[in-house]
């Protein structure tokens, strides 16, 4: 690319960041209208304890998001009819206990894109000052750069589920016991849910909590319990969701079906264990075979070949 070539290219970016932080601030210093109207219905008097509201001050990325809301919007539409997916998608979202839509996810996927177009055109733009890069490559590269980072979100959110799921099974037995613990000394389904909520804390117990929340706003232990094991991707967790419902339904013992499940959650743990183990065990054999064994052979057949070559005539 000639050197008229690139100082275009430079100008037309410095004008396009100079418009865009010119109509963020034009956008910040626009008063708002709570500040308009709260001093003169501020004397008004409330209803019941709620606190009036407080005006929020705007921000630099509370503009760029109003600036770029609709085009962000646009976009996401875009790839979710590229992608597809949105029952998946809003599964893994549930799974992962993310309190988004399918649509704000896909925005972020935009951004994610957007960020990886970005590096891939700085990238391009250095490559082009040292001479080296071509204009296909460059626009080939920036809509890979988009895609990984299009790709990325999405794998990001898998293993986002992925990584609660284990929480949730590491969590289940001691949480498991608890309940068991507290119906075998007397309280009721409802009240040993509330005891181990307040006295625990991770993914397991969050969820446990939203079924309290669910039960104490009038829904039925069963189907609150139903929403749980439809909500999570556990098999277990959906047992001990059927199992805690159907024992409150027909006066099942529920501390000895609570012990059951913890003990079948760790035997479960314990198997995975040893099959990871399995799997290591011919993965340590990679470095034996094609590492140490060729240096012993070397080091015990060596000195031979050096003593045979200095005794031959």
């Amino acid at each position: 690319m000639s050197p008229t070539m690139s100082g275009a290219l430079l100008g037309l970016t410095a004008a396009l960041g100079t418009w865009v932080t010119v109509v963020a601030v034009l956008r910040i210093r626009r008063t708002q209208l709570s500040l308009r109207v709260l001093p003169y219905v501020r004397d008004l008097p409330q209803v019941g304890l709620a606190q009036a509201p407080r005006p929020r001050a705007s921000t630099p990325a509370s503009a760029a998001a109003g600036l770029f809301g609709p085009a962000l919007t646009s976009a996401a539409g875009v790839v979710e009819r590229v992608l597809g997916g949105a029952p998946s998608v809003q599964r893994r979202l549930e799974r992962a206990d993310l309190q988004r839509s399918v649509p704000e996810f896909r925005i972020e996927q935009v951004v994610w894109g957007v960020v990886g177009f970005t590096v891939a055109a700085a990238w391009q733009l250095l490559a082009t000052v040292r001479g080296d890069s071509s204009l296909l490559a460059s626009v080939l590269l920036c809509l890979v750069g988009f895609a990984g980072g299009v790709i990325a979100r999405d794998q990001w959110l898998s293993q986002q589920a992925t990584t609660r799921e284990r929480q949730i099974l590491a969590e289940f037995p001691i949480i498991a016991e608890l309940l068991a613990l507290a119906v075998a000394s007397g309280e009721g389904p409802v009240a040993a849910l509330d005891r181990v909520v307040r006295r625990s804390s991770g993914a397991l117990s969050r969820d446990l909590a939203r079924v309290l929340a669910q039960i104490r706003t009038g829904e039925p232990v069963a189907t609150a319990f139903a929403s749980l094991s439809a909500r999570t991707g556990l098999a277990i967790v959906s047992r001990f969701a059927h199992g805690v419902s159907v024992a409150v339904d027909r006066g099942t013992p529920l501390a000895d079906v609570l012990h059951a499940q913890a003990a079948d959650v760790r035997e479960a743990g314990r198997r995975q264990l040893i099959e990871s183990a399995a799997r290591r065990e011919v993965f340590m054999l990679v470095p034996v075979v094609f590492l140490v064994l060729p240096v012993t052979i070397l080091f015990a057949f060596y000195p031979g070949v050096i003593g045979l070559r200095l005794t031959t005539p």
